[in-house]
């Protein structure tokens, strides 16, 4: 079994930068690839990041390429995802998953094993 926990989530001003945070528990972190997925109110979720299990394989949306990254740290079982220039757009419940290694992209939502429970992501000001 794994838990993922995401923290990091805040209010934040347009143009401003966030850092989140998702630390798992279990021994099979790093057998999963990680996504973060996001879901803005009204809105279906969707992927906007990807990391393959050791790190050096990444995949991303256009709406968030040039302004977020994603990182790991499997020593520390935990994936980042740090987000600058942010907008109102970005605004949303912020998802990370564990999922199948497909190799396909976007990473869907029926690919996720594990769910994070989420940590919103405002940006207004």
């Amino acid at each position: 079994q794994l838990q993922l926990v995401e923290s990091g989530g805040n209010l934040v001003q347009p143009g401003g930068s966030l850092k989140l945070s998702c630390a798992a528990s279990g021994i099979l972190f790093n057998s999963y690839p990680v996504a973060w997925f996001r879901q803005a109110s009204g809105k279906e979720r969707e992927a906007v990041y990807y990391i393959d299990t050791s790190g050096e394989m990444t995949w991303y949306a256009d709406s968030v390429g040039g302004r977020f990254t994603i990182s790991r740290d499997n020593a520390k079982n935990t994936v980042y995802l740090q987000m600058n220039s942010l907008t109102p757009e970005d605004s949303a419940v912020y998802y990370c998953a564990a999922v199948r290694d497909t190799r396909s992209f976007p990473p869907q939502f029926a690919d996720a094993v594990f769910w994070g429970q989420g940590t919103q992501v405002t940006v207004s000001s």
